[in-house]
């Protein structure tokens, strides 16, 4: 059994193992498939994010125009549909039974439109004489018609943006959140997530080997669908692995006192919510409202820069292996910077308050967004840049908004993923599975359709083929206003945090001095005469 002198603290770590490793030998048992499990997520939330937006960007009649329309009347809708199964399943399963019957469906579905789906879309979907012909007939309507032309691209789509909100964001850090105490937390977050963006590091060059193999094909072959293919696979063996990483941990960690007490986080028995209750019950709490409006702003800000930058990708690199060789290339750069930036992070959360490390995330967003939005506004026009970097204007725009999105998040996964987390520890139970649940698909995909209806309503009062390039004079002091509101979100939340943090630990504290009473009554019979 741990003693007292085994439990993890901060001041037992100095110099470099204090920056790089505060992790006690006898909890890596924990620790490293933990790790394990959110690298595997993580390449396979990479491989989706760069292969869903190939297929639609480059789709027939498609566009990133055509994302914001996808994501507000697919992807929204999928993820309240989503929650409405998840809270129903969770009052019938078991955590470890909830985990597999939610993981495997994606898995199996990713296989399927491989292997199946994509060799037969061209008797699946509309033909393109079709897509433009609708297109030309319902102007204000262009970028919605290929959304539905290319369904199953869609739905691939759809499932592909579920994947990071439903498999990392709600059943890994639910199980972390469990089984993780507020002081672990500080030590192990930060390094979940550099580990896991080894996921990052492994899944970009795998994406630009198998679109390099694809175009050295004969020409008679559909070489993106064998590239495809090999991705899939690879998401297969990926998921097949974290299942088996959770299988292993529930009878060789959760059993082991030293890492896991049941019970520990004061679990309150409660009549499980039903799902209208769930959403009552987010909407009555501060507290997770604070943290809906954090989850909120990111997914609206970083959604209304993403939808202009992957317009310029497309015309940088207008053949889908081409294209999706530059997003497996931004994903290495990604998980690189991330990875430096977690190191950075892990430290920042260690030395500075939850606030002063939660507010890094919207500075850094508003800074680069906002040069980000300068260039292709001038860009328009001209730019001195381009002559001395020895490329197109269209060029400079993608390299600066990779620069962005890098940064973007590198920080997001260092920091803000870290601190949302850990703002979960001090509530209670039925918080931390409903309500998290509800504040991140529900929170996360209004964070997205937020700026999918921003757009989509813009492209659809102008109508035709306008671009969002040239609403970047609109987008960018949204993205400014957004960003400030974010901002004031964490100073509130911190306050909340802090106050709750110190209320649970001095309950715990009183708690432990309860049983060394106990046993000195007993010991002394006298005593109570």
């Amino acid at each position: 059994m741990a003693t007292k002198s085994d439990t993890p603290s901060d001041s037992t770590f100095t110099g470099l193992r204090g920056i790089f490793w505060p992790i006690h030998g006898f909890e890596l048992k924990k620790f490293l498939p933990m790790g394990i499990m959110m690298m595997c997520i993580l390449f396979n939330y990479t491989i989706l994010r760069d292969t869903k937006d190939t297929l639609m960007v480059n789709a027939p009649g498609g566009g990133a125009e055509c994302l914001s329309f996808l994501k507000l009347y697919g992807v929204t809708p999928a993820a309240i549909l989503f929650m409405i199964i998840f809270v129903k399943l969770a009052n019938i399963f078991s955590r470890e039974r909830l985990f597999y019957a939610i993981l495997t469906p994606f898995l199996v579905f990713f296989g399927v439109f491989a292997f199946i789906i994509y060799p037969n879309k061209e008797a699946l979907h509309m033909s393109m004489d079709s897509i433009q012909a609708a297109q030309a007939s319902l102007p204000n309507l262009h970028w919605l018609v290929p959304v539905v032309g290319n369904w199953s691209f869609s739905i691939f789509y759809i499932l592909s943006e579920l994947w990071g909100s439903v498999v990392l964001s709600m059943l890994f850090w639910q199980f972390a959140n469990e089984i993780t105490k507020v002081a672990e937390a500080k030590r192990f977050y930060g390094l979940f997530g550099m580990i896991g963006n080894v996921g990052l590091l492994l899944s970009g060059p795998i994406i630009i080997f198998t679109a390099k193999y694809a175009k050295s094909l004969p020409k008679d072959i559909d070489s993106f669908g064998v590239n495809l293919k090999l991705l899939m696979g690879c998401v297969m063996i990926s998921g097949a692995i974290a299942i088996a990483t959770y299988w292993w941990m529930n009878r060789n960690v959760l059993t082991d006192p030293n890492l896991y007490q049941p019970g520990q986080g004061k679990k309150k028995e409660k009549a499980k919510l039903s799902v209208v209750e769930s959403f009552k019950y987010i909407l009555k709490n501060p507290y997770l409202g604070l943290i809906a409006v954090l989850v909120l702003s990111y997914g609206i800000a970083i959604n209304l820069v993403e939808g202009v930058w992957k317009g310029q990708i497309k015309i940088a690199f207008p053949d889908m292996n081409d294209y999706n060789m530059f997003m497996g290339q931004f994903s290495t750069w990604t998980g690189f910077i991330t990875i430096l930036l977690m190191i950075v992070g892990n430290n920042v959360l260690r030395k500075l308050s939850w606030t002063k490390a939660a507010i890094l995330t919207p500075i850094m967003v508003l800074v680069t967004s906002s040069i980000f939005f300068f260039v292709v506004w001038n860009g328009t026009k001209s730019t001195p840049f381009a002559p001395l970097m020895g490329t197109t204007v269209v060029l400079v725009a993608v390299i600066v908004g990779q620069v962005q999105n890098v940064l973007s998040k590198g920080t997001k996964y260092s920091l803000f993923d870290s601190t949302k987390q850990m703002a979960y520890i001090p509530l209670d139970q039925e918080a931390k599975v409903k309500g998290q649940g509800a504040v991140e698909v529900i929170g996360g995909r209004a964070g997205k359709s937020g700026g999918a209806f921003i757009q989509s309503t813009l492209l659809a009062v102008i109508g035709g083929s306008v671009s969002l390039a040239s609403l970047t004079f609109i987008l960018g002091p949204l993205v400014i206003i957004i960003c400030a509101v974010w901002a004031i979100s964490v100073l509130g939340l911190g306050r909340k945090f802090a106050a709750l943090t110190e209320g649970k630990e001095a309950a715990v504290a009183k708690e432990e001095t309860k049983p060394a009473s106990a046993e000195l009554a007993t010991s002394n019979p006298k005593a109570g005469n």
